[in-house]
This record gives structure tokens, C-alpha cells and sequence, in this order.
């Protein structure tokens, strides 16, 4: 029973050695030298500082920036360590008064803007976390934008164009605008 014991300690670890050192490692190492932008994050960079990712949403309220989707995590938005959904029915009062709130604060910014004012804007991912607004929703933002930063309306559909997303791997949801991913402009005319 000993000898067992013993031969039983032994594989355990070298399995731990294996499966939680030597693998993660060596993963981690691959996934640097292959995908090195993705492996650290996504970062996205302005003026040499590290300003987020650009697969995690922040919290705009500025007239200026198109504001995105609203992030249902605690105990501040957009926790990525506390990643998940409201879980909010919609009978539920809280949805409810997030949803009028968040209406009430995009009549407030733009409040000649009379269009119809999309889900997106007003309700979380699944994730909570997720900076992608729907082309509606940009578009629904861009007068506001252009007008707050003195940019032809042209100029801001014109920006809303460049970033706009296809669907994911050609046939999966439907075309979105990453409000934080920076292409070939400066990310402060996108935000």
C-alpha cells in the first residue's frame, strides 16, 4: 500500500508539473509569438499610454464620443472580472428603469434627435463587457457626434463606415461598429 501511495504521489506531480506549468507555459509562449497583439490583451494605445482594450466597452457619457452598449457588471462598469449579464427579465422593474434612464440620457445629449432610439443603446450584452454597437446605433449617435465636435455629418458617417464590422465569420449576428478599435485615424476622432 505504501509502494502505491507512494507511485500515486509521484504521477500526481508530474501531472501537476505537466498540465499546470509546463503546458500553460507553453501556450502561452505560442499564442505570444503567433497572436502577440490578442495574447496581451488587444491593447489599445494613444500617445504611448495604454487606454484599454479594444474588446472591453468604457463608459462614455460625453456628448463627443458614441457611447456604448451599457455594461451590467459590478461593482463598476465594464469589470472584466465580473463578466456576465444583468439577468434582468423584461418584466423585471430594474430593466425597466435602466432602459427609461438610459432614453432619458440620450434625449438629454441630442434632443432634437426624434429618431426611435436603438435597443442596443439602451440594454447590456450578454457579457456585459461588449464595446460593438449595431450600425443603427452609430448612426442613431453620428449627428450628435458631428454636431458636438463641429465635423461635417459626412465626415462622421463617413468614420461610422470605416469601422463598421461584417457579421462574424460572414454569417454570424449582424454588422457592428467597435466605438473603441482604431484603424487608421486617431482614436480620440472615434471615441
Amino acid at each position: 500500500m505504501k509502494q502505491l501511495l507512494k507511485s500515486a504521489f509521484i504521477v500526481f506531480l508530474m501531472l501537476t508539473v505537466l498540465t499546470g506549468v509546463m503546458y500553460p507555459l507553453a501556450i502561452t509562449g505560442v499564442a505570444r509569438m503567433l497572436f502577440s497583439h490578442r495574447a496581451n490583451g488587444s491593447l489599445l494605445v494613444k500617445d504611448g499610454r495604454e487606454i484599454g482594450s479594444e474588446f472591453i466597452g468604457q463608459p462614455f457619457d460625453d456628448p463627443r464620443y458614441f457611447w456604448s452598449r451599457l455594461s451590467a457588471t459590478g461593482p463598476f462598469p465594464y469589470n472584466a472580472s465580473a463578466s456576465s449579464g444583468s439577468n434582468y427579465g423584461p418584466l423585471n422593474p430594474a430593466l425597466k428603469q435602466a432602459v427609461e434612464a438610459r432614453i432619458k440620457a440620450l434625449r438629454a445629449a441630442d434632443p432634437g434627435n426624434d429618431a426611435p432610439v436603438p435597443v442596443d443603446l439602451v440594454t447590456a450584452s450578454a457579457s456585459g463587457l461588449d464595446p460593438h454597437i449595431t450600425v443603427a446605433a452609430a448612426q442613431y449617435q453620428a449627428i450628435r457626434v458631428a454636431r458636438q465636435r463641429g465635423w461635417p455629418e459626412a465626415q462622421v458617417e463617413q468614420l461610422v463606415a470605416q469601422f463598421t464590422e461584417g457579421q462574424q465569420w460572414g454569417m454570424l449576428g449582424e454588422r457592428r461598429v467597435n466605438v473603441l478599435k482604431r484603424k487608421n485615424v486617431d482614436l480620440s476622432q472615434v471615441r
